[in-house]
């Protein structure tokens, strides 16, 4: 951890206390922008700048904040990481309430997505999607399921909550209802998902082969799961695609979203073997980069007139 996150530590723990920071950081605040990006996107190619400021912000907070925040602590109550995980290095050890802390984080995730069955027409669409998305998390992080040990389901649950179902929700908070365009582009992104999952997991290998966990990367091997992340980065560019041909939209920009995640995957599948922990580490933030010239791509083509 360098000294810019240290300090930033420091802060938090005058503003927080040092006794409620640690569950702070299991939320793993640093992703936040990652998932507000993704999940605006659906508000804004629904809506455009009319946005509906009070529903967004109520459905931000419960999708973002609440939902995404607690899934993520209650894998780490579970998980008891003590090596860097995605968003958090040098995890604090997990406090003793996380558990119900992260519980009631996503209880209030579906309390707050209650007010959008008065949304018209469609409005309770988002509900819906916050509780696929609670029941998800459970499934994922928590035993018996516990479906992030069993290799194929735990890159189901992720392609299917942050790839699929984060835009939509963004899109369902205005109550408009979903159009081929959008279906399309989020199915893209469930794809593109599988493309980034593998390069989250590869550096966690170690620890999750202690802890007995069967991951995709672990039951593939860290090769053939960069292998598999390139043609899911090709078929989600093929769904966007199609996305662009249902709008009516030009496709050739589409290729520096494409060339983003072939610079990123393929000389990562030409060294991989070479590569450190720590590399290995810097890839899945390079994965994380590539993502956002998707996000913003897809929002500049599909940009709502």
């Amino acid at each position: 951890m360098g000294p810019g996150d240290l300090r930033l530590r420091r802060i938090a723990g005058r503003v927080f206390g040092t006794r409620a920071l640690p569950y702070l950081l299991h939320l793993r605040p640093m992703e936040w922008p990652i998932m507000s990006a993704h999940f605006l996107l659906g508000t804004l190619l629904a809506a455009g700048w009319n946005l509906p400021l009070g529903l967004t912000l109520l459905a931000w907070t419960s999708f973002v904040v609440a939902l995404n925040g607690g899934t993520l602590a209650i894998n780490s109550a579970f998980d008891k990481d003590e090596g860097d995980i995605g968003y958090l290095r040098q995890p604090p050890p997990p406090p003793r309430h996380l558990l119900a802390f992260s519980s009631g984080l996503l209880l209030l995730a579906l309390l707050m997505a209650l007010p959008f069955f008065a949304v018209p027409p469609a409005g309770d669409r988002f509900f819906w999607i916050v509780a696929a998305c609670v029941a998800m998390s459970v499934l994922y992080s928590v035993p018996p399921a516990r479906l992030k040990a069993r290799a194929g389901w735990d890159l189901l649950i992720n392609c299917a909550g942050f790839g699929l179902l984060t835009p939509l929700g963004g899109w369902a908070l205005t109550g408009r209802p979903f159009t081929p365009a959008i279906l399309w582009a989020a199915w893209g992104f469930f794809l593109l998902f599988a493309a980034l999952y593998p390069m989250t997991q590869i550096y966690q290998v170690q620890e999750d082969r202690a802890r007995g966990d069967r991951t995709l990367v672990i039951r593939l091997g860290e090769g053939p799961s960069l292998a598999l992340a390139l043609v899911a980065a090709l078929g989600a560019h093929a769904c966007i695609l199609r996305a662009l041909l249902h709008a009516g939209r030009p496709a050739l920009p589409l290729l520096l979203s494409l060339g983003a995640w072939v610079l990123v995957i393929l000389p990562w599948q030409l060294r991989w073997r070479r590569m450190s922990q720590d590399q290995h580490q810097a890839g899945m933030y390079r994965g994380l980069g590539a993502w956002a010239v998707t996000d913003l791509s897809v929002l500049l083509l599909l940009w709502p007139r």
